[in-house]
């Protein structure tokens, strides 16, 4: 009896050490749930950016404001009988 016992208590100790020390235990779990938590965060934000993005595609489909606003700030393009005015600092 006391033979089966200890080797109970032998196979206990064995499978705690594999438990905590051994790969795929305890360390590990506790490293995937923290690159769990960190690609989900990644993911919240690329979902914002996206959605962003999504908005401005409507935007760009529905309405000729947002395409003359883009063609004037990104192409520097004024409308006919309009005058523009540059003003240019001073080098200090």
């Amino acid at each position: 009896m006391k033979a089966l016992v200890g080797a109970a208590v032998i196979l206990f100790i064995l499978l705690q050490y594999q438990l905590w020390f051994k790969a795929g235990g305890i360390p590990d779990l506790i490293k995937l749930k923290k690159q769990v938590a960190s690609l989900q965060d990644e993911n919240a934000g690329l979902h914002d950016q996206n959605a962003a993005l999504e908005a401005e595609v409507q935007d760009l489909k529905q309405g000729h404001a947002a395409i003359e606003e883009r063609a004037r700030n990104e192409l520097g393009l004024v409308k006919e009988d309009e005058l523009f005015y540059q003003i240019v600092d001073k080098p200090s």
